[in-house]
């Protein structure tokens, strides 16, 4: 596995690198075995982050700058116009109001837009990055797992991504411990994305272990671990197979889900290191708890008459 410094990449985009380094460093860190080297490739995430950041700062402090000034000019107008209450004072404060309500009906709605355009660029990226993490197969599994059988095989797979999470939340955490800064959620994006591509590869080594990997060609079982991802439980094959069309269900729920993950993932750049400690414990938990539950659909599918477990 290529263990190339993101530094050392200049791509065409962030949009064009960020799918391939961050499945790249996700699968890293779910099979490094030493702390020291979770530590240093968690530290490499962030650092992603902050490279990603600061190649939109720009172009957010112009949008800000521009944002303000605008501010700044509609406050020294409205302050021009106030006069004593007279019947005209308070017509034209009536109009004001309305238009007050308006600007914070178009303000919510511009949000709402935001938040939606976040989700669907972390889907896109998301759907991007998942053919290009590193699944071993079960023989690999085993070889580097000697001795243990199924459901220890699965518990230290679970294990060794909680382990990972948890260093990319603290690694994070870490980072950002300065105040607030307005490219939050480009680390936040880059954050979720590690995250997930930990989970993604974590959920398509359970299958592997439980004998129930996904039909298809690679990319295609990556898509169905996305899925799977998404529903919170282990693939199911049907005549139709997965829909990850722009508008479909599934991929609303996808959307849904990387949004309230980015959600928690924010909880990282709180100042102080508080937000190091915060990201570790919760990204630790929410791998582990994602892995059981997945674990736990397998096992129990593995148990009905016909279905067969390797391993």
């Amino acid at each position: 596995m290529s263990s190339v410094n993101p530094a050392d990449r200049q791509p065409a985009s962030t949009d064009e690198v960020l799918p391939e380094r961050v499945a790249e460093l996700a699968g890293e860190l779910t099979e490094a075995q030493d702390q020291t080297r979770r530590q240093r490739l968690a530290r490499q995430v962030a650092h992603l982050g902050d490279r990603s950041g600061q190649a939109t700062r720009r172009g957010f402090r112009s949008g800000r700058d521009a944002a303000w000034q605008r501010l700044q000019a509609g406050t020294e107008a409205a302050v021009r116009r106030v006069r004593p209450a007279t019947a005209v004072a308070q017509r034209r404060a009536s109009a004001t109001g309305a238009a007050a309500r308006k600007g914070a009906e178009t303000s919510s709605s511009v949000v709402w837009r935001g938040v939606r355009a976040s989700g669907q660029w972390l889907t896109a990226q998301v759907l991007a990055m998942a053919p290009k993490i590193p699944i071993r197969d079960l023989a690999t599994l085993q070889a580097q797992h000697p001795g243990l059988d199924t459901e220890q095989l699965a518990e230290a797979l679970i294990v060794g991504a909680a382990r990972a999470s948890g260093g990319v939340g603290a690694a994070v955490g870490a980072a950002a411990a300065v105040p607030f800064m307005p490219t939050a959620p480009i680390e936040i994006g880059v954050e979720t994305m590690a995250l997930v591509g930990i989970e993604l590869k974590l959920i398509a080594e359970l299958h592997e272990v439980y004998g129930m990997p996904a039909p298809g060609s690679a990319p295609q079982r990556m898509i169905a671990y996305v899925g799977s991802w998404a529903d919170r439980r282990g693939v199911r094959v049907t005549t139709s197979g997965l829909a990850l069309a722009i508008g479909s269900p599934l991929r609303r729920k996808l959307e849904r889900r990387l949004l309230a993950k980015a959600s928690k993932s924010a909880l990282a750049l709180a100042p102080l290191l508080t937000g190091a400690a915060a990201g570790a414990l919760i990204d630790y938990r929410e791998t582990r708890k994602l892995g059981h539950v997945i674990r736990d659909d397998l096992r129990k599918r593995g148990s009905i008459p016909g279905t067969i477990v390797r391993g």
